[in-house]
């Protein structure tokens, strides 16, 4: 949560748990409690939201069938922001929001063809296309993460098997990693640790100290990953991929393998022209990139 004026200075900001297991009231109780707090003491004008969720459609202003959240099909996002605050209000998939602010405050400037990957709990995606986001005829483009890799694979939460962000996301590390512990014998120092306390971190932190699992759970992600992402480059011939949220911090650990794996599955034209880039803005990206749609929108009013 944040404010953010049309330099895109953060002005004020500050993270709070979505506890998406409470209800979709709750939660807006919180935001706007949240928000006043916020803004308390600052002599500011706020002319416009911008939110960006999970599975948010920016036509129909739902958030529709998100199976990281737990309140229900359907959620009118657009209506009940827009009512509670009485603003100008805009939402789109969070990571849509993520891919118009890298281009207007991030990693992304004077780029007009691009793809951004989030890489947090799932794995989202937000597509520019000749300097415009790709949203689709049902505001649906760009569901990367649910891809199927393999058609026999992995369940997702989504109701399909075999998803790309069943692999490549901090969720998908982590099952690796139990996966991998399950049917190797060596030691590791990740066997100690629970699933639910299992983080990205750890298994990085664990990786660079030679851990065999952390490193196979790594490459297999890495892989995964490569390899769709030379899909990606030949559907939409981007200038450069960029990479975000909490499994992009790993680093080489992951970026190396990332690029081997995708320049080895490039059809031969793309080879060695797609820049894969680490955002810069990975920590306000979740601010910058809903005040870029908050600040596109009132200028183009």
């Amino acid at each position: 949560l944040g404010l953010v004026n049309e330099q895109g200075e953060i002005l004020a900001q500050k993270v709070f748990d979505t506890e998406a297991e409470e209800s979709f009231e709750v939660f807006m109780n919180r935001l706007e409690g949240q928000l006043a707090t916020l803004s308390e003491g600052l002599e500011i004008e706020i002319l416009a939201v911008g939110v960006g969720a999970p599975n948010a459609n920016s036509i129909s202003g739902m958030i529709e069938y998100a199976p990281n959240l737990q309140w229900g099909d359907k959620v009118p996002l657009l209506d009940a922001v827009k009512s509670r605050f009485g603003k100008e209000t805009v939402i789109a998939n969070d990571a849509n929001a993520t891919a118009l602010g890298e281009m207007v405050f991030g990693s992304a400037k004077g780029m007009k063809n691009f793809v951004v990957l989030t890489l947090g709990t799932g794995l989202g995606s937000g597509i520019i296309v000749n300097g415009k986001l790709l949203i689709g005829e049902h505001g649906l483009a760009g569901e990367i993460g649910h891809v199927s890799i393999d058609p026999n694979g992995r369940q997702c939460k989504c109701g399909l098997k075999g998803c790309l962000e069943t692999y490549a996301s901090v969720t998908g590390l982590k099952r690796t990693v139990f996966e991998l512990m399950a049917s190797m014998k060596s030691r590791s120092v990740l066997r100690k640790v629970s699933f639910d306390d299992m983080t990205g971190e750890k298994i990085a932190m664990a990786a660079l100290e030679g851990d065999e699992v952390a490193l196979k759970a790594f490459a297999n992600a890495a892989d995964c990953l490569g390899d769709s992402m030379a899909n990606t480059v030949a559907h939409l011939d981007p200038e450069a991929i960029i990479l975000t949220g909490g499994l992009s911090k790993a680093g080489d650990l992951l970026i190396d393998p990332v690029v081997e794996s995708m320049e080895k599955n490039l059809f031969t034209p793309y080879k060695k022209k797609i820049k894969v880039l680490v955002s810069d803005s990975s920590d306000s990206s979740s601010v910058h990139g809903p005040a870029a749609l908050a600040w596109n929108h009132i200028s183009s009013h």
